[in-house]
């Protein structure tokens, strides 16, 4: 009688449960994801900044190379100028990214500008995949119950938003952004890695993305 052991079990066999309960693991994830991600609430206040963070498809490091995060970056430059809100920092790491960004208007739409961000970097990912990679398709592949497929390079539901209003949190989450990959071991200093606004923020004009810094809260400490 079969076991759970594998006992018994031929070599493809063995290799086809392997892979099934890898795959099983990989939704069960990505649904526990979708389900923490889904209690996001927004509040779109005037005057308030917004802390955003959004990760890729169950956590794969989509953003890994540098193809992918020029996608990214302009697609955030795009949508500023769609949107109307000012980018006081961000920083791009292979599996998610954070912003943060400060509405100037004050009726805004929080969801709008993200959707303006990751769908353009989605169609462009997709498209590239299907065309010069596509047994990488597999990797975005988002099998629903019912047997429908979609193809994913963002994780489903809202993702981190956190208002901010006073000066000293702001900055606290600014220095949180550019430490990332410091913290991951991806570079020695935050001006190092290309992909965030720490170059920027040190000296002007160096960084791949401007920054709106006349609108950035200063600190009673300057």
């Amino acid at each position: 009688m079969p076991n759970g052991s594998g006992v018994g079990m031929s070599s493809d066999l063995r290799q086809n449960v392997v892979a099934a309960e890898l795959a099983a693991t990989i939704r069960e994830s990505c649904l526990a994801m979708d389900e923490h991600r889904k209690a996001c609430r927004r509040f779109n206040e005037p005057g308030h900044a917004h802390a955003l963070t959004f990760s890729c498809f169950c956590r794969r490091p989509f953003l890994s190379k540098d193809r992918s995060r020029m996608w990214l970056v302009e697609a955030i430059d795009r949508a500023r100028q769609i949107h109307a809100f000012d980018l006081w920092a961000y920083v791009v790491m292979p599996e998610h990214a954070h912003l943060l960004v400060w509405p100037r208007e004050p009726m805004y739409s929080i969801s709008r500008i993200l959707t303006s961000i990751k769908r353009p970097v989605s169609r462009k990912a997709l498209s590239y995949v299907r065309t010069s990679a596509p047994n990488f398709l597999s990797q975005m592949e988002d099998r629903q119950p019912g047997g429908r497929v979609h193809y994913r390079f963002w994780q489903r539901g809202g993702g981190y938003d956190r208002n901010l209003t006073e000066p000293k949190s702001i900055w606290a989450e600014i220095d949180y952004f550019h430490a990332n990959p410091v913290r991951r071991g991806l570079c020695e200093t935050p001006t190092a890695w290309l992909w965030s606004s720490a170059r920027e923020l040190e000296r002007p004009g160096s960084g791949l993305l401007r920054l709106d810094l006349s609108s950035v809260p200063r600190t009673p400490d300057g």
